[in-house]
C-alpha cells in the first residue's frame, strides 16, 4: 500500500485522473494534444478489465482507452466498442459523451469501497487492473457531475502511471499514440 505522492505528483486519496466518453478515440486524441498539450497517448484496445462487473453481473462490454497526461493529471478518454450495458453507455444514453469520472487514487480500497456505500453511493463497475490493481466505479450523480472511480494505488499503478507520466515531460509531440496491452 502506498501513501504520500504518487511518482507523477499526486497524492494518495486525491484527484490522479479524470476521464471522459468520446464518439471517436483517434479524434479525441489528436484535439486534446493539440487543445491541452496532453499526451502522448497510452492506449488500449478491446479493453474489459480482469473479472468486470457491471451492477452486480458480470460483464462483457469492451471499450478503446487512452491515457495521457497534462501537468499531474492523467487524462483518460473512453470509446465504447459495443451496445453491451456498461458504465460509459449508461452515461452516454444519459447524458451524451463528455465527462464521465473522477479518478481518486486509494492506498486501501476495502476501507475506500465501505466508506463510499456508507454514503449512499451504488457501487456500479468493479475489476482488476493489468498492473495487479482494481477498480471500483460509485454512481455519484447528484453529488457529482458523474461517476467516482477508486483506483488502487499500489506499486504496479504507480510504476505505470509514472512512466506514462514521464513520457509526457518535455514531450515535443513526437510518437503520440503508443498501444499497450
Amino acid at each position: 500500500m502506498l501513501e504520500g505522492l504518487l511518482s507523477f505528483g499526486q497524492p494518495v486519496g486525491g484527484l490522479i485522473q479524470i476521464a471522459y466518453t468520446v464518439p471517436d478515440l483517434d479524434r479525441a486524441m489528436a484535439d486534446y494534444s493539440r487543445l491541452l498539450s496532453a499526451g502522448p497517448w497510452f492506449v488500449l484496445r478491446d479493453f474489459a478489465g480482469i473479472d468486470p462487473v457491471y451492477r452486480g453481473a458480470p460483464s462483457t462490454a469492451l471499450c478503446d482507452i487512452a491515457l495521457g497526461f497534462v501537468g499531474h493529471i492523467q487524462i483518460e478518454l473512453v470509446q465504447p466498442q459495443d451496445d453491451r450495458p456498461s458504465v460509459y453507455k449508461e452515461a452516454i444514453e444519459r447524458a451524451g459523451f463528455g465527462f464521465h469520472h473522477f479518478g481518486v487514487a486509494t492506498g486501501d480500497m476495502a476501507a475506500a469501497r465501505k466508506d463510499h456505500l456508507a454514503r449512499g453511493y451504488e457501487e456500479a463497475f468493479s475489476a482488476r487492473t493489468p498492473d495487479g490493481g482494481s477498480v471500483i466505479h460509485f454512481d455519484t450523480m447528484g453529488a457529482m457531475p458523474g461517476m467516482i472511480e477508486l483506483i488502487h494505488a499500489g506499486e504496479g499503478l504507480n510504476a505505470m502511471f509514472g512512466a506514462m507520466h514521464e513520457a509526457s515531460v518535455n514531450w515535443d509531440g513526437s510518437d503520440p499514440v503508443r498501444i499497450f496491452g
